[in-house]
């Protein structure tokens, strides 16, 4: 096999060396697991085009249960694989848990190498994606939809009251929510802030342009009144428009049930 094997699927804009690189690791993997080799997936800054001169390669080698039984992650400075059983991709670890940071890395990731007709790219595909129901697990068991409203009530209120420390903490303190709902909203799993510039710019969220949530984010960051009501407005609408898709509503009620308190938010 060569860098040139039409069998790989390797994204554009390697480097000859980086191309090089994840042949030998296909290669290798290949005659150490012959038919227990699943494939491999491309993660980190090299998958996303964000490479440096610093970057590593982070690899998932996926094998058979039995053959993933007895195999460690190895580390170098060019490489790092990481053995996956076919069982753990299939398992989508639940908000909150401990792996549920670990989904976004196989987001926009490439199927470098699969040997399962296409199996891989779906598993690595739902392990980014949202489902409706765990959207309003997220948004309304684990209250990321009610705590981002909470924050950002209470940098309104300092701001209110001339409290301008206050207001810029709790505004900064609002951000994580807001990006859980946002995301949660659009179907996705929340990216690591790394990537976050990178996705919004060639993955947007619907009915966001980068630029404008960027923006928002970095206003809001700032403690600007004005962008936090702003970005209420349109997470309310995309609540409402989520809402239409249930038997009964389950995120406006959240909204509604502050009450007067949302004058606020309506400046």
């Amino acid at each position: 096999m060569t860098s040139a094997d039409p069998a790989l699927h390797l994204p554009p804009g390697l480097s000859a060396e980086r191309r090089d690189l994840l042949v030998e690791v296909v290669e290798r993997n290949d005659a150490a697991h012959g038919p227990a080799l699943l494939g491999l997936i491309l993660s980190g800054s090299v998958a996303r085009g964000l490479a440096t001169e610093r970057s590593d390669l982070d690899v998932y080698v996926v094998l058979t249960d039995e053959a993933a039984a007895d195999r460690r992650t190895t580390h170098s400075a060019t490489v790092d694989e990481v053995p996956l059983a076919l069982s753990e991709l299939e398992e989508l670890p639940t908000f909150g848990s401990e792996g549920w940071w670990y989904r976004w890395s196989f987001a926009w990731a490439p199927v470098i190498d699969d040997r399962t007709g296409g199996t891989l790219a779906s598993l690595a595909h739902a392990q980014a994606t949202v489902s409706p129901t765990e959207a309003r697990e997220i948004l309304v068991d684990h209250d990321r939809l009610d705590g981002w409203i909470n924050y950002a009530y209470r940098a309104l209120k300092s701001d209110r009251d001339g409290r301008a420390l206050e207001r810029r903490l709790d505004a900064a303190e609002s951000v994580p929510w807001l990006l859980d709902t946002v995301f949660t909203l659009a179907g996705r799993v929340r990216p690591y802030h790394k990537y976050l510039p990178w996705e919004l710019e060639h993955h947007p969220l619907p009915g966001w342009t980068a630029e404008e949530l960027l923006g928002l984010l970095r206003r809001t960051l700032d403690g600007d009144p004005s962008a936090i009501r702003e970005t209420f407005d349109r997470v309310e609408a995309a609540c409402r428009a989520f809402d239409r898709s249930l038997a009964e509503p389950a995120l406006a009620p959240i909204v509604d049930d502050w009450g007067s308190e949302l004058a606020l938010f309506r400046g």
